[in-house]
């Protein structure tokens, strides 16, 4: 197998000045509903990239869960990984990888923790299993099997049996207010539009074009 001969024309569409949104929230939005119209597999699924104290990065898959004026909202367990490289250094950076459609968008901010209120609401929304499930995993950290962690699972299954289930204390959120958010359409030739949104101080956007 050649890896150097893989390749593909990005040719579905363009993106220029002239058809970009002044917000970037409302450009994100109109193209995460084109994402979502088009049944692409986890519309909502983002790359969540944060640093430890030794200036390494790490990645994973989230599901953005809630967008407003003030930014992108996940949820996650807070003795994870991602949540305690956020405790040192709250830089993130979010990627939206929608292939099929030969789109990007990057989110570049700082994470703040969610108030406990909005913590509760998310987490009383989510499947039963999926709660207990969050009380199973004590995430990021090693476990012995997946038997034990099924056996886990079932402890709290039978613990929860009756009754609405409480929220961890080791749950919470996030809210990553963005600084910056580039716009990338895949073009012919490997001749991308990218466009990149710079908040400025009186919180207004100033809209770039990038070479690709």
């Amino acid at each position: 197998m050649k890896l150097e001969d893989i390749r593909r024309e990005y040719l579905q569409d363009a993106l220029s000045e002239d058809n970009l949104l002044d917000d970037p929230f409302k450009q994100f939005e109109t193209w995460l509903e084109h994402a979502v119209a088009s049944n692409l597999p986890d519309p909502t699924a983002m790359v969540v990239a944060t640093v430890d104290e030794t200036g390494q990065p790490s990645q994973r898959i989230v599901l953005l869960k809630h967008l407003d004026d003030n930014g992108f909202v996940f949820f996650t367990n807070t003795g994870s990984r991602k949540a305690q490289e956020l405790k040192g250094n709250n830089k993130i950076s979010l990627h939206f990888p929608w292939h099929y459609m030969e789109r990007q968008v990057i989110v570049y901010g700082e994470a703040q923790p969610l108030p406990t209120s909005a913590v509760a609401k998310y987490f009383l929304s989510r499947p039963k299993e999926s709660q207990l499930a969050a009380w199973a995993s004590q995430q990021s950290r090693p476990v012995s099997s997946r038997k034990v962690l099924m056996e886990t699972f079932a402890n709290m299954k039978n613990k929860f049996a009756k009754g609405e289930i409480p929220l961890p204390d080791f749950w919470g959120g996030y809210c990553v207010v963005p600084q910056k958010i580039e716009f990338w359409q895949g073009g012919a030739h490997r001749l991308h539009d990218r466009f990149m949104y710079q908040r400025q101080a009186d919180n207004n956007w100033q809209i770039t074009r990038l070479n690709p």
